[in-house]
């Protein structure tokens, strides 16, 4: 009977991965496509590439077929660049050969798409807004979690709770009235706007306090009859009992910036200023009828995100073992 239940949850589980991972493949698959490949619609995941050339006395030119009159084909001829250099060109139906590639990895999609919008820029905003958010978020959630856990004071649990209710509430309800407030400071179209509103997490705050409620309590009794003060605790006792779940906060922080769409979209105007997201968006405007281009670049724009998860994931399992997320 155990056996029959692992085998049906695994196989439950394998096809929700599949269900997640199937688009992921697919946009990798279309990033290694040509557009012409794209555009005829006949593979999904392996891509293919034919074409024909002719063999005009040994020299073979891409061309393209335009239609077939009995032993004479009508071809125009292409550039190196694909570009059409002769119409309508009539030659023999024996010089037409027709050429199979597959698998057909264009590789180069990766690099037009960089190069057509300054990726590079994007992606210099998107790591310094996200590390020095990181920072911030660190620091407040470590003293505030520290707080609300470790010490007490009047009206301790009520402004937890009270900050836990503000996750209930969708970021475009508080978006305009943070746009005036941000307007009123002069940090509209700066730094500042995607970078301070952002050092402090409710999220990180409520990991950190469950996971600080989970010490032993002999531990800080203690560290305080050695005379540690209650700064010496944090850093010296729960900081180093902390690092799983510091690395757990820091890789969602790290996404939640990464993936920041919408509040950079609206308080930032500058170019030179566009996170990677708003830039990708950009893109997509721009390029809207290249489709393997656009896959291109949503896939280096992911690449980064799924390298620090594969790195981080050991901690973050760590994490969620020793933390029982319970008061």
């Amino acid at each position: 009977m155990d056996r029959i239940r692992s085998t049906i949850t695994y196989l439950i589980l394998t096809i929700f991965g599949l269900t997640m991972i199937i688009p992921f493949i697919w946009m990798i698959s279309t990033a290694l496509m040509t557009q012409s490949e794209f555009n005829k619609q006949e593979t999904l995941f392996i891509p293919k590439e034919e074409y024909y050339v002719w063999n005009n006395e040994g020299v073979k030119e891409r061309i393209l077929l335009v239609m077939e009159e009995g032993d004479t084909s009508v071809i125009h001829l292409l550039d190196e660049e694909l570009n059409i250099k002769e119409e309508y060109k009539k030659v023999p139906s024996a010089q037409i050969e027709l050429v199979r590639k597959k698998p057909s990895l264009h590789f180069s999609n990766f690099v037009k798409a960089f190069k057509k919008v300054p990726f590079g820029l994007y992606f210099y905003n998107t790591i310094y807004v996200s590390f020095l958010s990181l920072i911030g978020v660190l620091f407040t959630g470590l003293l505030a979690a520290y707080a609300f856990s470790r010490m007490e004071f009047r009206g301790r649990d009520f402004f937890f709770y009270l900050f836990l209710s503000m996750m209930m509430v969708p970021q475009p309800i508080y978006m305009i009235s943070s746009y005036i407030l941000l307007d009123k400071l002069n940090w509209l179209d700066t730094y500042n706007a995607l970078i301070i509103p952002w050092t402090a997490n409710i999220f990180t705050i409520f990991l950190f306090r469950q996971h600080f409620k989970a010490l032993p309590k002999e531990l800080f009794d203690a560290a305080a009859i050695d005379g540690c003060s209650v700064f010496g605790m944090l850093w010296r006792i729960v900081i180093p009992l902390s690092k799983p779940i510091i690395a757990t906060a820091s890789v969602f922080s790290l996404i939640s910036s990464w993936n920041s769409f919408m509040w950079p979209l609206v308080m930032i105007n500058r170019p030179e200023l566009r996170v990677l997201q708003v830039g990708l968006s950009y893109f997509n405007q721009e390029a809207s009828t290249q489709t393997t281009l656009l896959m291109a670049a949503s896939t280096f724009s992911i690449i980064p995100i799924l390298i620090l998860f594969f790195f981080a994931q050991k901690q973050i399992i760590a994490s969620y073992a020793k933390t029982g997320l319970k008061d």
